[in-house]
């Protein structure tokens, strides 16, 4: 009994030792913390360090989700509403949430434009009037985007015989999502707002794996099918009844090292004519390339120069290698 005692408490003591010891241990390397932020903050103030330390605040991306989910609620009244949208209260409830979108469209679009100013050193373009006036622009403009996104949705339905209905492609496709948010990013791009279009198509491609700059033109009845690995460049230009599948590229040649600036606004991307299919995994390169009306090319096809109109363009079939009886016992 006394020995199992002893033993325990010899025990016991052993461990109050540890934790005593950890507990130091863990004092000392805490202590260092002030002196590595020291040193850490000193070298915000270095050329190699991008900062912005202001007043005013850098606007982000976190607003940006519900931005966009109040205007797929207007954009597509009754499918994302939040709560019954019905005859009788749908003057209310969805006049409410444009005059909830006014208000955080006006806030936002003039943060962007304070911080252009102030970031830049621009002259002051009356920020928060210039929010207001291009907040209701984009309001106007709502009855047209959803017009183009109707036919979006039906140019869906008309080509994938997988869909069972519009109010599936609506809720469901991550093409429809992405173009939905690229025709309002169009709008704001085309006011030249600041920061605002491209912080909302990137939280698009975030969720999607579609990348549609704001810049780009694209005509109605425009379908991305799948989807996943789409990218559609700046000064892309897409005609009526354009239907692209998975992993297209609609990009720019290789520039000269250091030659951005020369380049930037030209045409560097596409045009895509009418009624044009791209089937998955293609490439098409420049902004002298223009892919004729009512073309079809064919998957993993690599392009940099034009194709008339009503040409098929595919892949050189690839050929078949037997093995022979030999090389199969051999496990060649």
């Amino acid at each position: 009994m006394n020995d199992r005692h002893t033993t325990s408490g010899h025990h016991h003591h052993d461990h109050t030792d540890t934790c005593k010891t950890d507990l130091a241990a863990s004092k000392r390397m805490k202590a260092k913390v002030p002196e590595i932020a020291e040193r850490i903050i000193e070298h915000c103030r270095s050329a190699e360090c991008y900062t912005h330390i202001d007043y005013e605040p850098i606007p982000g991306e976190g607003f940006v989700a519900d931005l966009i989910d109040k205007f797929r609620e207007i954009l597509f009244p009754g499918y994302f509403s939040r709560g019954k949208l019905d005859p009788a209260n749908m003057k209310y409830n969805l006049g409410q949430s444009i005059s909830q979108l006014y208000d955080m469209l006006a806030e936002q679009i003039g943060h962007h434009i304070r911080h252009d100013c102030m970031r830049y050193d621009l002259p002051c373009s009356e920020c928060e009037h210039g929010g207001q006036v291009k907040a209701l622009a984009l309001l106007e403009a709502i009855p047209g985007i959803r017009r183009m996104l109707a036919t979006d949705v039906q140019a869906t339905f008309d080509g994938d015989p997988a869909a069972k209905s519009h109010d599936e492609i609506i809720f469901s496709y991550p093409g429809i999502f992405a173009i939905m948010v690229h025709r309002v990013a169009h709008q704001l791009f085309q006011q030249e707002v600041p920061l605002l279009p491209r912080i909302m198509s990137e939280h698009a491609h975030s969720l999607t794996g579609i990348d549609i700059h704001p810049g780009a033109t694209i005509g109605p009845r425009f379908v991305i099918d799948h989807g996943t690995g789409v990218v559609i460049g700046e000064t892309t230009l897409i005609g009526t009844n354009v239907r692209i599948y998975q992993g297209v590229t609609l990009g720019a040649l290789s520039l000269p090292k250091n030659a951005g600036e020369q380049y930037r606004g030209k045409k560097r991307h596409p045009t895509i004519e009418d009624d044009v299919i791209i089937y998955s995994g293609t490439t098409i390169l420049g902004g002298d390339t223009v892919i004729g009306a009512r073309s079809v090319i064919g998957g993993n096809v690599w392009l940099t120069q034009s194709v008339p109109p009503d040409t098929t363009v595919m892949m050189e079939k690839p050929r078949l290698i037997y093995k022979s009886t030999e090389e199969k016992r051999k496990g060649a």
